[in-house]
C-alpha cells in the first residue's frame, strides 16, 4: 500500500508539473502573439518589390518615371497606375502604364481621390516637381490646409505630410529606388578618369560643407573649385546651382551631390541623369562625385559614355553618415 501511495503521490506531482508547464507555454504563446501584433503596429514591415503586383507611380519630370515603370514590368508588376502632372510629366508614360490620371499641381484632394479610386496598395514617387510651383500654382483647400500647418516649407516637410496622407488611406509608399536598386552605384570610379589631387581635395571640402548643411534642408549639391565654395544648392534646385557656380568660377569646378542627413528614401533621394551632364558640360565641370548606394543613376550606361566623352572624373563616394552632423 505504501508503495502504491508513493506512486500515486508521484503521479500527482508529475501531473502538477505537466499542468504548470502547459499553462506556462500558453501564457508564453499569448505574450508572443501580443508582441508580434504590437511590433507590426509600431514597425510596419517594408514591402518586398517581388510581391507587388499592382503599383502606383506618382510621376514628376524627366525619364525616371518611365524607367521605373519599365523595370517594374520586367520584375513582375502586372498593373501600373500613374498619377501624372500637366506641364511636368512626360506624355510617353502613357505608352507604358495601364492607366494614367492627369492632374494639375496643387490639387491635393483630387490627388488623394485618384489614388483611392485606383485601388493600388503600393505607390512610388518618381521624378522631380519644380520647387517654385509652391509660389505660382493655384492650390485647393486641402493643399492650403497642409501648408498652413507647416512651420517650415521644404521637400522633407511638404512631401512628408503628403506621404502621411497617402498612408492614412491604407496605401504603402515604397522607397524611391524600389525596382531600381541596380541603378545605385557602389563606391569607386564609375566612369572617366581618376580624380586628380586637386579634385580629391575639392571633393573632401564639398563633403565637409555637406556635413554642416545637411540638416538644414537647403539642397543636395555643393560646387567647389580650388578650395573655394562656389555654390550650395538652395530652393532653386540642382541645375540652377550648377549654373550659378559656372558663372562665378568658370571651368574646372567639382560638383558633389549627396543625400541630406536623415533623408527619406521614399522621396528625398539624389538622382543624376543625362540632363545633369548637360549642365556639367555647359559650365565645363571637371568632376562629379555622388554618394555611393544612395544615388540613382538614370540610364547608367549612357552616363558612362557621356562622362568618357566629356573627360570627366565620375566617382561614387561613401559617406560616414554617423558623423555627418559632427
Amino acid at each position: 500500500m505504501a508503495g502504491l501511495l508513493c506512486l500515486s503521490e508521484f503521479d500527482a506531482f508529475l501531473c502538477y508539473i505537466t499542468e504548470g508547464l502547459r499553462l506556462f507555454l500558453v501564457i508564453t504563446e499569448i505574450k508572443i502573439l501580443f508582441l508580434n501584433k504590437l511590433s507590426a503596429i509600431m514597425f510596419p514591415p517594408m514591402s518586398c518589390s517581388g510581391h507587388i503586383k499592382e503599383l502606383g507611380i506618382i510621376a514628376g519630370r524627366g525619364v525616371y518615371p518611365g524607367l521605373l515603370a519599365k523595370s517594374a514590368r520586367q520584375k513582375g508588376v502586372e498593373r501600373i497606375f500613374v498619377i501624372a502632372f500637366k506641364g511636368e510629366t512626360d506624355r510617353s508614360i502613357e505608352r507604358i502604364a495601364d492607366e494614367v490620371r492627369w492632374l494639375r499641381i496643387g490639387k491635393l484632394q483630387k490627388f488623394y481621390d485618384a489614388l483611392e479610386s485606383s485601388k493600388v496598395g503600393h505607390v512610388v514617387m518618381a521624378g522631380q516637381i519644380k520647387p517654385t510651383h509652391l509660389f505660382k500654382v493655384r492650390m485647393d483647400k486641402a493643399m492650403l490646409s497642409l501648408l498652413a500647418g507647416l512651420k517650415e516649407r521644404n521637400a522633407h516637410t511638404i512631401f512628408g505630410e503628403i506621404v502621411k496622407g497617402i498612408r492614412d488611406r491604407g496605401i504603402q509608399v515604397e522607397q524611391a529606388h524600389v525596382f531600381m536598386d541596380s541603378a545605385m552605384p557602389a563606391e569607386g570610379l564609375i566612369a572617366g578618369r581618376e580624380p586628380t589631387d586637386r579634385e580629391r581635395s575639392d571633393i573632401e571640402l564639398g563633403l565637409r560643407v555637406a556635413k554642416i548643411t545637411s540638416g538644414l534642408d537647403i539642397g543636395q549639391t555643393v560646387v567647389v573649385k580650388e578650395g573655394a565654395i562656389l555654390a550650395v544648392e538652395a530652393f532653386e534646385g540642382t541645375d540652377e546651382a550648377i549654373d550659378r557656380a559656372g558663372r562665378l568660377g568658370g571651368r574646372d569646378a567639382v560638383v558633389i551631390k549627396a543625400a541630406k542627413q536623415g533623408h527619406d528614401m521614399r522621396f528625398d533621394i539624389p538622382v543624376v541623369g543625362e540632363h545633369t551632364f548637360k549642365r556639367l558640360k555647359k559650365i565645363g565641370a571637371s568632376a562629379l562625385a555622388v554618394e555611393a548606394e544612395r544615388t540613382i543613376l538614370l540610364e547608367r550606361e549612357k552616363l558612362i559614355k557621356i562622362a568618357d566623352r566629356q573627360g570627366l572624373s565620375f566617382v561614387a563616394i561613401r559617406i560616414d553618415r554617423e558623423s555627418r552632423s559632427s
